[in-house]
């Protein structure tokens, strides 16, 4: 089959690969529908996460159940699933507790699962899944063509946005501020709208970012960054900053602006996937009352909840994916996101 790798800075290719099979009774083999690019992809792709050996990449994908293990009782073929951005057992006590992303048996697509043996990454034709009945969520039919991109956007960046909103603890009649403008930035403004918010601000310059921000519920769109961004928020909320910050970028400016727009006893909710090393600082939120909360987002855990809204047209999250492309233009739908030409790349085998 075919299937992406990533071999260095602005290097990926689509290569042929051997075809998955089933390795385990709890298995299960997923025919690729759609897949996409995550922002957190062009960490290895810009270099700032080195690749020291060509490797498989993408960790978004959908698609159709082909065969199952012996010991697989929730799913059958023919379904069209969903798989969140990890491997989960959905029984482990993490799991039980709603944080599936430290399952006990948890993996990430393209290395190898809790057993050691080697799982297919997203962008490709088909995955072997692990540990199938907890992974992967059943949705109710095959989605129409107009319905496909929201239900990709479960896979991460809906419940990424989502995540960050509960992290935060936003409820209705929020102020909200979302620092970030990606995939997830913009879920996040459409997650705090969702949840209750009554007021949110988008922190963008991209004039077709802000345009979806407002689209999925923002109330007010600050295009200045770091102090004067977090002076601009404040100014536009009559001195005091709003009760919850989303942060969903993973720099350590993008943290420092959210600490910085927050109120007085206000919480951050983050998500963005860390780099360059963003580091807290305590004496701050000492002196701020400011709390932070969130990490890697339990995607699983929301899934369900989220899909609901989506097939019953509540939520439009797919409306991220201003790029589609065949999966043999991979390429071009990383280097489109890295260049800021597109703000989530959907790819179709």
């Amino acid at each position: 089959m075919r299937a992406t790798l990533i071999h260095g800075p602005h290097d990926v290719r689509l290569e042929q690969v051997p075809d998955p099979t089933l390795q385990r009774p709890t298995d299960a083999l997923v025919r690729v529908v759609a897949a996409c690019v995550c922002g957190s992809d062009l960490w290895p792709y810009r270099g700032v996460r080195p690749t020291r050996e060509p490797r498989r990449i993408g960790h978004e994908f959908v698609g159709v159940v082909e065969e199952v293990g012996a010991d697989v009782r929730t799913l059958r073929p023919g379904q069209f699933v969903v798989a969140p951005f990890m491997v989960s057992d959905n029984t482990c006590v993490h799991c039980r507790n709603g944080v599936h992303t430290s399952c006990e048996r948890s993996s990430g697509w393209g290395g190898p699962d809790a057993e050691g043996v080697f799982t297919d990454a997203g962008q490709g034709e088909y995955v072997r899944v692990p540990l199938a009945d907890g992974t992967l969520v059943a949705m109710p039919d095959h989605p129409d063509d107009d319905l496909l991109p929201s239900v990709l956007a479960l896979t991460d960046v809906m419940g990424t946005g989502h995540h960050a909103a509960l992290s935060a603890g936003v409820r209705p009649g929020s102020t909200v501020a979302v620092v970030g403008d990606g995939a997830v930035g913009l879920c996040a403004v459409l997650a705090a709208r969702r949840l209750g918010a009554e007021r949110v601000v988008a922190m963008s310059r991209h004039a077709p970012r802000q345009a979806l921000a407002r689209e999925f519920g923002a109330t007010d769109v600050v295009a200045e960054r770091g102090d004067e961004g977090a002076a601009a928020v404040l100014d536009l909320l009559g001195g005091v900053g709003p009760d919850q910050v989303l942060e969903c970028v993973g720099t350590k400016e993008s943290m420092q602006q959210a600490l910085d727009t927050a109120r007085p006893g206000g919480r951050v909710g983050f998500v963005g996937v860390p780099a360059g090393g963003p580091e807290l600082p305590v004496q701050q939120m000492f002196g701020t009352n400011v709390g932070v909360c969130g990490g890697v987002a339990p995607v699983r855990a929301h899934l369900e909840e989220l899909a609901r809204d989506v097939w019953s047209g509540a939520i439009t999250p797919g409306r991220v994916f201003d790029l589609v492309l065949p999966l043999d233009q991979v390429a071009e739908g990383y280097a489109a996101m890295d260049e800021r030409r597109a703000i989530k790349s959907m790819l179709l085998p």
